[in-house]
């Protein structure tokens, strides 16, 4: 599968670097240079400079060629209007935008796009380690 990642930090690289390895086609992008110090030295990838919501630096990354957009920097704004981008006006056929506000993942997956909501799912991660099953409430929420 061919994967366009928005955001190389941890959750960014370390993405990119697990699909790789499994031997997917990555492009990872992100607006700093020394972010993509974060990825291993044989990198197998692309790593592009330039923003997910800039449509040249889209293009430049492949994007009209992806099958999964994932955008995963420090910004809800910035992850959302990029996944929208990619979903809209490039049809992407699967957008994921991780989110840290529960109440923009809500209505941005009435949108139609998918997001992880990190705080949500880190308490249903929490909670299953304490208690042996899934929390109920941070599955649906």
């Amino acid at each position: 599968m061919k994967f366009l990642i928005m955001g190389c930090g941890r959750v960014g690289s370390g993405l990119a670097r697990s699909l790789t390895d499994e031997g997917h086609d990555v492009t990872i992008m992100d607006i700093r240079q020394e972010a993509f110090l974060r990825l291993p030295t044989l990198f197998r990838g692309t790593a592009i400079i330039g923003s997910g919501l800039d449509l040249m630096a889209l293009r430049r990354a492949g994007v009209e060629g992806a099958d999964v957009f994932i955008a995963v920097t420090q910004g809800d704004n910035r992850n959302l209007m990029a996944a929208q981008v990619a979903r809209h006006i490039f049809h992407v056929p699967r957008v994921i935008a991780r989110v840290y506000d529960d109440s923009r993942a809500e209505i941005f997956r009435e949108l139609g796009l998918e997001t992880l909501s990190s705080p949500r799912h880190v308490i249903g991660l929490m909670r299953e380690m304490v208690f042996g099953q899934p929390d109920a409430q941070a599955e649906t929420g």
